[in-house]
């Protein structure tokens, strides 16, 4: 009986704790990984100058980074001033997605356009452009996973 009334007391603990939980209690220990809501997150240029956008569509998580590439310590053969990374998830699951095809299309605040196709770094897909002119920049990414296509569009202000 004290068994019983023990385990019915940790269950009521457990219950009581459980709703109070935040985003930064679902961090996987020793992954540092940390679950993201359901949502798009408005994109943001972090202390290090790297511009950083999240979106979710039909379950994929995209994690979009926009930085120069001479914060890199890299230079473009073809004169690129910037790169574009962004990593996918099964969001569900938060599993990352290594195998994918896709390209970004970039439009500058003039209205020309550059695309270019995502190389895959393990499952870390990048392209190179060049931001010159200072404004807002739409960046359209189509991607391929699994025979399905995901379409992620948002604005990126240089300058």
């Amino acid at each position: 009986m004290k068994k019983i009334i023990v385990f019915f007391a940790m269950f009521l603990i457990i219950c009581s704790v459980m709703p109070n939980m935040t985003i930064a209690d679902t961090t996987h220990e020793g992954h540092g990984q940390t679950q993201m809501p359901a949502m798009t997150t408005k994109g943001h240029t972090g202390h290090t100058g790297t511009f950083e956008h999240t979106m979710i569509e039909k379950n994929i998580r995209a994690e979009f980074q926009i930085m120069s590439l001479a914060s890199m310590n890299m230079k473009d053969p073809n004169g690129a001033t910037h790169h574009v990374m962004v990593k996918l998830f099964h969001d569900s699951a938060n599993h990352p997605i290594k195998d994918a095809v896709g390209k970004v299309k970039v439009i500058e605040p003039n209205g020309n356009e550059q695309i270019n196709s995502l190389k895959n770094y393990n499952g870390i897909y990048a392209a190179n452009f060049k931001f010159i002119e200072k404004g807002k920049y739409g960046v359209i990414c189509l991607i391929n996973i699994d025979g399905k296509k995901h379409l992620f569009k948002f604005w990126y202000h240089h300058g």
